[in-house]
């Protein structure tokens, strides 16, 4: 595996018209109805690196959530934004695009659709739903022991588990509620959790796409994606999903920013405990939230 230095993701700023972003370009929030909320990642993604966001906001009355994927466009060339990720943008072509559900999104290899995945169609391979609907059912649906390793291995890429387990608001519960996202029992809709895609390379100029969910992979959700063209991360913030958030994570060394919030959360029972001890406000938010 070859390093890659980190760079600081942003939302692309052209996306749906119902989406606003806030001023650092890593929020972004669907100010009205349900659709127009297609969002892109500033810059394609290397292989191996992963695009991760944080559920922030829901809204009821809606049926559907995030969407989440691929896509070969450069948003620059479209003339507009499609209304919806599924299936207006999947239809023009080059793009693949998951729809999370309430139930875990787990991939099951098939004999057939691994051969057909092998053979490289040219327009990828796509597993799963393209759908809201329930996916769950047998193994899928047990809770998921949480591993204590540093790293979740796709392939040869290393991606750090510090930022792909999402955590609940800080409260007298926050330490039982934690331990829900470890283990994926909670719905991968729900605020908090976090979600991520990434792709990689499977044969000359092919790859896999997979979709991480709370720190656990769901397998390749796309199969034989070209990869002769730059791939741009797709988030939809569809129907009950109402604002996203960009998840920075490092790569390399950790920050020494990284390094206090480890050392401090190592020490204390819950968060809870971290408003008991005597530090700057900040460093006190960032290491309850993060």
């Amino acid at each position: 595996m070859e390093p890659f230095p980190d760079q600081f993701m942003e939302f692309h700023p052209i996306h749906g018209t119902n989406v606003r972003l806030d001023h650092s370009g890593t929020q972004a929030t669907r100010v009205e109805s349900f659709a127009n909320g297609v969002c892109f990642s500033k810059q394609p993604l290397k292989p191996g690196e992963i695009f991760l966001i944080e559920i922030e906001d829901k809204e009821l009355g809606w049926c559907g959530h995030l969407r989440i994927g691929l896509t070969a466009r450069d948003p620059r060339t479209l003339e507009v934004v499609p209304e919806y990720s599924i299936p207006d943008l999947t239809e023009l072509g080059d793009s693949w695009v998951f729809a999370i559900t309430r139930n875990h999104n787990k991939i099951l290899d098939e004999p057939e659709v691994q051969e057909a995945g092998d053979r490289g169609l040219a327009g990828g391979q796509r597993l799963g739903r393209g759908e809201d609907g329930d996916m769950g059912g047998g193994d899928n649906m047990k809770p998921k022991m949480f591993f204590t390793d540093s790293h979740l291995f796709i392939e040869n890429f290393r991606i750090p588990k510090d930022k792909l387990v999402g955590r609940s608001r800080p409260g007298r519960y926050s330490h039982i509620l934690d331990d829900l996202y470890k283990t994926n029992i909670l719905p991968p809709t729900a605020r908090r959790s976090r979600i991520g895609v990434l792709y990689v390379p499977k044969g000359t100029d092919l790859g896999d796409m997979h979709i991480i969910i709370n720190g656990e992979d769901m397998g390749a959700s796309a199969k034989g994606i070209p990869t002769i063209q730059p791939l741009y991360a797709v988030v939809d913030v569809f129907a009950a999903t109402k604002c996203v958030r960009i998840v920075q994570v490092e790569y390399g060394f950790s920050s020494l920013q990284t390094l206090c919030r480890k050392a401090i959360q190592k020490h204390v029972v819950h968060r809870m405990a971290i408003d008991w001890l005597e530090l700057p406000a900040v460093l006190k938010h960032y290491c309850q939230y993060e």
